[in-house]
């Protein structure tokens, strides 16, 4: 039987980011121009997943404004159990899938979806980890934490990419606390714990 075709890079390629960690270290993700789309860069991913431990294995987590699926893809080579992908534009939900078969990531699950809507309407407490980086010219940074918050499992933790540092009154407000941050140009990085109290609130 002949092996199955993998597709080839996406032709509308600007460029690609890599994956730092894993199962699939250096592997190329495509990242296709869109309004918006924003990877996060090396240098903020490597922080990331040494916050997390590198090893998220049997982890449950959420991409939304997945755009290249750089952040999620990086979670399911690094041993995350289950990872779905959320993302409305069409070219990018297609490049997601392709990426996806070809690396045969059975773990990975991907959706077509407003990622806002999504989130107001899936309040499941069934996430150890979601990843949030909207577009920041969009204005959803706080309105997507909003929405995140109600999907996390008990001491949850919950990512945030944003132009301006949160400040302490949106965090506590939400029921997290900062669990850390940092900066690199233009970006401002969060991790978020979900805290006990806001946990059983919900």
């Amino acid at each position: 039987m002949a092996a199955p075709i993998r597709p080839g890079p996406d032709p509308r390629a600007q460029g690609s980011v890599r994956l730092i960690g894993g199962q699939w270290k250096r592997s190329k993700l495509p990242v296709l121009e869109a309004a918006g789309l924003r990877p996060t860069p090396d240098r903020v991913r490597e922080t990331l997943f040494n916050w997390l431990g590198n090893d998220l294995a049997g982890w449950r987590c959420l991409d939304a404004f997945a755009g290249s699926g750089a952040l999620g893809f990086e979670a399911a080579s690094r041993g995350a159990a289950e990872v779905l992908l959320l993302e409305q534009d069409a070219r990018l939900v297609a490049n997601l899938r392709a990426v996806q078969l070809r690396l045969d990531a059975r773990q990975v699950r991907v959706e077509t979806a407003d990622a806002l809507r999504w989130m107001s309407h899936h309040r499941t407490g069934a996430f150890d980890l979601v990843l949030l980086d909207p577009p920041f010219d969009a204005g959803l940074a706080e309105p997507a934490l909003a929405a995140a918050v109600p999907l996390l499992a008990q001491g949850g933790l919950l990512y945030l990419e944003a132009r301006a540092a949160l400040d302490t009154a949106t965090i506590d407000a939400q029921g997290l606390s900062l669990h850390r941050h940092t900066r690199a140009g233009h970006v401002h990085a969060h991790l978020f714990r979900r805290s006990d109290t806001a946990a059983s609130a919900a």
